[in-house]
């Protein structure tokens, strides 16, 4: 059963502790704490768990509101419960009855939540508080064919995962460095069965690897040596790996599912980099850049300093303050086939499509002209064809028009440079979606705090 805290909870003078402690009624996180609609989130956090069955479990607002702490403060899972356990208007906010000087839960049970709760929870959360913030939406919504209105903006950026920044010698020496790993702990496990330790040469690929990792200005013809000379460490230790796997037997297997984990996404790395080595090529598709992430693709921006990223795709709408990820995708696309979806759910969300949809010049493709032209969406494009006749006064609202859209890019500024969108340091694909989704609520809260007229 879960046990929950409602939002109607005790009254800041009821909030004791061994000390009686005296709370500033104007604090931030007191602010917060009544302003945020915590039923209805608990009821989506609900419907990710099986209530009926198990011990009684954490009380979901906690678990929410630890999420928002984190991610509003940057603090790791550790720093997180250690930051609550010293904080007592956090510990309010989190609808505590009394100071608790105690880790309120496991650290561990930040990636278990991570795991199921996903990107969609938060999505939700989103919709609750917009919808908060517009009392009047159910009333749009029965209106039917309602008049368009309102600005939509939209971009597209990469979410940057936290990973060593790939090259094919690195990577080719990290899967030589597991294999030899595994061939040890094979050994070890029964050495009656290899009388002989396969020979791995270890000492001399570090040399190896080292003389060519550290050389200041590297030539082509070195470094094709260098990867040619690990591809073929790599590729003898897989075979060793799988005459050891054959002496095993079927009646156990040796490996965990972490290792045999590894051996596929090494074996995959393998052929990756071999097929390369010789095409004599740098790219490939689906690309493992990560043997820790091998969901993770390298997402060609163009960007000044910084032309290739690694991480998710994420297509962002700004409808009225607010952020929306819209797309989520681990694979390079164009971002310019999310107009259709993004307009369609601001129709969704509002009743009615957007007037405007300020975007750059990507989006401009002749599809999307045609389909904002059917629904009467002005798009913030250059007309094709003879440039007509403009008064001064619809230069300037083009110009201003134009301008509003860098709104989109300074809040994904805020989700990246304060809120670290750009260094995810979740390890796994669904973990990792979760802290994107869990980023931009918070980047959300901010605003709808300050539409409520309080201080976050």
């Amino acid at each position: 059963m879960i046990r929950y805290t409602s939002q109607f909870q005790t009254k800041i003078t009821e909030f004791s502790s061994l000390h009686q402690l005296k709370l500033d009624h104007h604090n931030r996180w007191i602010q917060l704490s009544f302003l945020l609609p915590w039923d209805q989130m608990v009821k989506i956090y609900s419907e990710k768990f099986n209530t009926g069955l198990g011990a009684k479990s954490i009380d979901p607002r906690i678990i929410i509101g630890a999420f928002i702490i984190k991610h509003k403060l940057g603090l790791t899972d550790d720093e997180t419960l250690q930051t609550i356990s010293e904080n007592p208007y956090m510990q309010f906010f989190l609808g505590l009855q009394d100071y608790c000087p105690d880790f309120l839960f496991s650290p561990t049970l930040f990636v278990e939540m991570r795991k199921k709760l996903g990107n969609d929870a938060f999505a939700r959360f989103n919709e609750l508080i917009i919808t908060m913030s517009h009392p009047d939406l159910k009333e749009g919504e029965t209106q039917g064919q309602a008049k368009n209105k309102g600005k939509l903006k939209i971009d597209a950026t990469v979410a940057d995962q936290y990973i060593r920044y790939p090259n094919d010698l690195s990577l080719v020496n990290e899967a030589r460095l597991k294999t030899e790993k595994v061939i040890d702990l094979l050994y070890g496990q029964d050495k009656e069965a290899y009388p002989v330790k396969p020979r791995t040469y270890r000492r001399e690929a570090h040399k190896r690897y080292l003389a060519e990792a550290k050389k200041k200005r590297k030539d082509k013809a070195s470094m094709r040596k260098a990867i040619r000379y690990l591809l073929n460490c790599v590729d003898r230790n897989l075979g060793h790996i799988n005459q050891m796997l054959d002496r095993t037997g079927e009646q156990h297997f040796p490996l965990s599912h972490k290792y045999q984990r590894q051996l596929w996404i090494i074996r995959t790395l393998y052929d990756q980099q071999r097929t390369m080595y010789n095409e004599k090529s740098h790219s490939c598709a689906d690309r493992i850049v990560s043997i820790s992430q091998p969901h993770v693709r390298p997402i060609v921006r163009g960007k000044q300093g910084k032309s290739v990223e690694f991480g998710s795709k994420l297509g962002l709408s700004l409808m009225d303050g607010y952020m929306n990820a819209d797309t989520l995708s681990w694979d390079s696309y164009n971002e310019s086939s999310d107009l259709k979806s993004q307009a369609e759910a601001y129709k969704l969300l509002f009743g009615h499509y957007p007037e405007l949809i300020q975007a750059d010049k990507i989006y401009a493709t002749n599809e999307n002209r045609k389909w904002c032209s059917e629904n009467n969406i002005r798009l913030t494009a250059t007309p094709k064809g003879k440039k007509p006749e403009k008064t001064a006064a619809q230069k300037r609202k083009e110009k201003k028009e134009y301008a509003e859209r860098n709104a989109i890019e300074g809040r994904i500024g805020n989700a990246k440079q304060v809120l670290s969108l750009n260094q995810v340091k979740a390890k796994l694909r669904q973990t990792s979606q979760t802290w994107i989704g869990a980023t931009i609520f918070v980047l959300n809260l901010s605003k709808f705090a300050a539409n409520l007229d309080a201080t976050f």
